[in-house]
């Protein structure tokens, strides 16, 4: 199934609770997507549709607090207010881009541009973290959650673990075999898009020693540092780094994504910027290492429909037929999380979040 889109429910308020400031039209739904007036070029904002609406909300909705002692309402207000100025400041266009700007040809599993695809929207948002952490010690948000992130530091010290042993992804998400941390010392790790670093300190309590982050946003990246030398990992290594056009000389054995690629899928080029995405990263991974991709945007299959696209295009055989001959695989899929929620929704059972590994051929 192509996802399924949750609109957080708004809770009830206790009696005398003066109302939430009201967010500007273009904005109504937390994380509400833009819309260009259609004429004109930086024209008004109209009201987002349901399922432009959907996209962010989804990505808002996946975000937990973590410490946050700011009331609802000032948080609420806050929140409009980087909006708005991160709106103004990218005059964000109308449509995608010209080679998927008609909707009738555009691929069913892809999601309308958002605000959340900008960088002038993460650096306001890191921007609001860092002064927040700065006053209260807070560390912003996690993405997706604590339980997922830790869920995936987790798996992916047993996908390790696997490959030191000689085996294969044994399809249970559970760790039942020890191994000398030493060797995972071996494993360097780059997680991309790392944000407030987090998942690099979930990780590094898994065993990992070998850990770089990078974020294309200076605000991300210092914000990530100061709780790395709060909390007492300060061996960790944090750089500014856009991973479309990575600086990066060196290979990893593991690469972890919680979120990175959903947002890059969100910019108005989101299509083209995907592709360049696969490249960089197959350039960053060494062969024999893996790949952990972390997306509430996505399904598993779709990711791995993605990915088999990738070595297509590669390989110059994008317009191949299923078995017209072999494509040179790039990546292939080796498994995926199977321990997160699931719902039913129109007889159909997923999750919100979903995680997937590849592995560098």
């Amino acid at each position: 199934m192509a996802g399924i889109r949750l609109t957080p429910e708004e809770p009830e308020l206790p009696q005398g609770t003066p109302p939430r400031p009201q967010l500007p039209p273009a904005f109504a739904g937390a994380g509400a997507v833009l819309a260009g007036s259609g004429s004109g070029g930086g024209g008004g904002l109209e009201m987002a549709s349901d399922d432009e609406r959907s996209v962010a909300a989804d990505s808002w909705s996946v975000r937990s607090e973590y410490g946050s002692t700011l009331d609802d309402d000032q948080r609420y207000a806050d929140a409009a207010e980087v909006l708005a100025a991160a709106a103004a400041s990218a005059n964000f266009p109308s449509g995608a881009s010209d080679c998927c700007s008609d909707k009738d040809d555009q691929d069913p599993s892809e999601v309308e541009g958002s605000m959340l695809g900008l960088q002038s929207y993460w650096d306001a948002s890191y921007s609001e973290d860092l002064a927040n952490f700065q006053e209260h010690g807070h560390a912003g948000e996690i993405w997706f959650g604590a339980d997922v992130m830790d869920t995936m530091a987790v798996w992916t010290k047993k996908l390790c673990i696997d490959i030191i042993n000689g085996g294969t992804p044994s399809g249970n998400d559970s760790i039942n075999c020890e191994v000398d941390e030493k060797q995972l010392s071996n494993y360097p790790v780059l997680d991309v898009g790392t944000g407030n670093g987090l998942l690099l300190q979930a990780l590094a309590k898994q065993g990992f020693s070998n850990l770089t982050g990078t974020d294309y946003s200076e605000g991300a990246i210092e914000l990530a540092k100061n709780l790395a030398a709060r909390d007492g990992f300060t061996s960790i290594n944090f750089l500014v780094d856009d991973i479309l056009e990575t600086k990066l000389d060196r290979k990893f054995k593991i690469v972890t994504d919680k979120g990175t690629l959903d947002a890059i899928g969100l910019h108005p080029d989101g299509r083209i910027k995907r592709v360049m995405y696969w490249e960089s990263v197959s350039n960053l991974v060494e062969p024999g290492g893996i790949v952990v991709v972390t997306s509430c945007n996505h399904t598993k299959d779709e990711l791995v429909q993605e990915v088999e696209d990738f070595s297509k295009t590669k390989s110059g055989k994008e317009h191949l037929d299923e078995g017209e001959g072999n494509v040179p695989q790039i990546f292939r899929y080796i498994d995926h999380v199977r321990t997160y929620p699931t719902i039913m929704f129109g007889g159909v059972e997923g999750s919100q979040v979903c995680t997937v590994a590849f592995q560098r051929v």
